[in-house]
């Protein structure tokens, strides 16, 4: 959530709100390398709330209602959505009900494991669910897209993902919709891909599967000295940050075990008729970059 002097930026567990100088708005997206470069840009951060448990998704609505979600990693996840009150604490969105699922429960109207919310142009919410928790697999019927309407929170629009656009073990991550409110993209960390989504009609396409642009790359991460590890072994998450550039035309994406980052026109994503090796001819490497594992394209 971007205005003229302020963004939130969450890290973990922790919502924080950035403000710049009114003259340096741009200030709340640099980096503290960038800040020594420039020491007349100053940025205060002030907590907002926190968890003990990971947030993946925060969205921010137009009159500031803060929504953010848990993914079920483990099995004691006691929300999955929730919306911060004025305390900062977080309390079950929509309801109670929406987050009480459990595994080998009905997965009917219920949160089974959400990995991003997001709002759009109209002030609408869109909550993405992966159906896949712990990791575990695809539970049938349970990755969906969700779109909800703040005023009356309820549920505008339901997208449901199956074979072949979602396979045994994708893990639908993060998810851009166009400012028209035509299209949505999302990325499939777990096996990677794309998936487009044509608002129009709720039909879902699956493209650039194995293409190198959304697969991971051959990295370990090292964080605070120490390499990242999973049972011995470097993770590979595939693609993961996504960023519409919806003025020029351009879809931005990357792996999370990678450091390059992608960019493919809308129009060729768009186009249904056009054959995966002529799709995948019209990806560009952007730059190498560190690891990422969240994009936001600005004005």
């Amino acid at each position: 959530f971007v205005r003229a002097r302020y963004a939130f930026l969450w890290l973990g567990g922790f919502l924080l709100l950035g403000c710049g100088a009114p003259q340096t708005p741009q200030v709340v997206e640099e980096s503290s390398a960038v800040q020594e470069q420039h020491p007349e840009s100053e940025v205060e951060l002030i907590e907002v709330a926190s968890s003990q448990r990971q947030w993946t998704g925060i969205a921010v609505s137009p009159e500031e209602r803060i929504f953010v979600n848990f993914p079920r990693w483990s099995d004691d996840v006691p929300i999955s959505v929730a919306e911060l009150n004025e305390a900062g604490e977080p309390t079950p969105y929509p309801d109670a009900s929406w987050n009480g699922w459990n595994p080998g429960d009905d997965i009917e109207n219920r949160w089974v494991a959400v990995q991003s919310v997001v709002w759009d142009s109209g002030g609408h919410l869109w909550i993405l669910d992966t159906g896949n928790p712990g990791f575990t697999g695809v539970i049938d019927g349970a990755p969906n897209l969700i779109e909800m309407d703040l005023s009356t929170n309820t549920i505008v629009r339901r997208v449901s993902f199956a074979a072949p656009v979602v396979e045994s073990d994708s893990y639908l991550n993060d998810v851009r919709i166009t400012p028209d409110r035509s299209r949505a993209y999302i990325t499939d960390s777990g096996n990677g891909a794309l998936v487009v989504v044509d608002l129009s009609d709720n039909q879902s396409r699956r493209v650039l599967a194995d293409h190198a642009s959304t697969q991971s790359e051959d990295v370990t991460l090292t964080i605070g000295g120490n390499p990242w590890l999973r049972d011995g072994a470097p993770p590979r998450v595939h693609a993961d940050g996504i960023a519409l550039d919806a003025e020029g035309g351009w879809l931005y994406y990357q792996a999370l075990t990678g450091r390059h980052l992608y960019r493919v026109p809308l129009a060729a994503l768009d186009d249904a008729n056009l054959s995966a090796d002529d799709l995948a001819a019209q990806v560009e490497q952007v730059a190498e970059s560190g690891a990422s594992d969240g994009l936001l394209f600005d004005d």
